[in-house]
C-alpha cells in the first residue's frame, strides 16, 4: 500500500488522495500511464508499467495504435492491466515542455483520462505525475494544474462513476511538490 500524504473529500462525495509509492502495485480499477503518442513504453513510468504488466500491455498498445493511429492529449488509449492488479491502463499523452500550450495539453490529458475512466465505469483511478519526467514539465506547475483540474472535473461531473482519484508519486521531491499544491488548493481555501 502506498503512503497517503494528503486526502480530501469533494462536496460531491468523491475522494482525492496524494500518495507516495509504486503505481504498478495499485489496486485501483484503472491506472494512468504517462505515455508517448505511439505507445512505445521505453522509459520512466511507461517502462515500469509495461515491464510489470507483461506482454499483454505491449501487444494491446500496438493493436490500439494500428487501429486508431497516434494517441492525442485529449483522447487516451486503453489496454487491460495485463499482470498488474488494476483492470485497465489508460495511456495518456502529456505535453513536452517547450512544445507550446503545455498547460492546456496537460489539462486535456488529465480530463481525457478521467472521462475515459468514467466511460469504463471505473470507481477508482491512480495517476502518475504526467509529463514531469523526461518531458520536462516543471513539477510544481504540473501539480497545480492537477489539483485545479480534479476540482473542476468533479464540479462539472458530480455523478461520475469515479469515487477515488489517487496520485501516486515515486520520489520525495515530486511528492513534496504535489503535497504543497494540495495544501494550497484544498486546505487554505476551506
Amino acid at each position: 500500500m502506498p503512503e497517503i500524504l494528503n486526502h480530501t473529500q469533494f462536496a460531491s462525495g468523491q475522494y482525492l488522495e496524494i500518495c507516495q509509492g509504486d503505481i504498478t502495485r495499485e489496486t485501483t480499477d484503472a491506472i494512468v500511464n504517462a505515455a508517448n503518442s505511439h505507445l512505445m513504453h521505453g522509459g520512466g513510468v511507461a517502462a515500469a508499467i509495461s515491464s510489470r504488466g507483461g506482454e499483454a500491455i505491449d501487444r494491446e498498445s500496438r493493436e490500439w495504435v494500428e487501429a486508431n493511429g497516434p494517441v492525442t492529449h485529449g483522447k487516451p488509449a486503453v489496454t487491460s492491466g495485463g499482470n498488474l492488479p488494476c483492470k485497465y491502463v489508460i495511456h495518456a499523452v502529456g505535453p513536452i515542455w517547450g512544445s507550446g500550450d503545455e498547460d492546456a495539453k496537460l489539462r486535456e490529458a488529465i480530463l481525457g483520462s478521467l472521462t475515459t475512466a468514467g466511460a469504463l465505469e471505473a470507481r477508482s483511478i491512480a495517476f502518475p505525475a504526467i509529463s514531469t519526467g523526461i518531458y520536462g514539465f516543471p513539477v510544481d506547475h504540473a501539480a497545480q494544474i492537477f489539483m485545479q483540474t480534479f476540482k473542476e472535473y468533479f464540479e462539472h461531473n458530480p455523478n461520475s462513476s469515479l469515487n477515488t482519484i489517487r496520485i501516486v508519486l515515486f520520489d520525495d521531491m515530486t511528492a513534496a511538490s504535489f503535497s504543497k499544491a494540495f495544501q494550497k488548493e484544498y486546505v487554505t481555501s476551506e
